[in-house]
């Protein structure tokens, strides 16, 4: 299974970069047809974690995957699936 990988921690204090790295990522897998990817914010306060799946959750980027899956045992990693076609 292809996975894709996004390491958030070195531009965790750069909300324009984060926002082009994970409109990246997910076209990314489309145009590869990638199943999983894995995106890690880190565990830190929590607030990019909550960022990412604030952007996962907006109404143009719900379509494009199938499910999000928080890692239960590293709170720091989420997991977002696709379907292709």
């Amino acid at each position: 299974m292809a996975k894709l990988k996004l390491d958030l921690h070195d531009i965790y204090n750069k909300g324009y970069k984060i926002d082009s790295e994970l409109n990246r990522i997910i076209q990314e897998a489309i145009d590869k047809k990638i199943t999983l990817v894995e995106i890690i914010p880190g565990k830190g306060s929590g607030q990019l974690k909550k960022k990412v799946l604030r952007f996962l959750n907006q109404k143009h980027i719900r379509p494009l995957y199938h499910r999000i899956d928080k890692d239960s045992k590293n709170f720091g990693r989420i997991f977002v699936r696709f379907k292709h076609k």
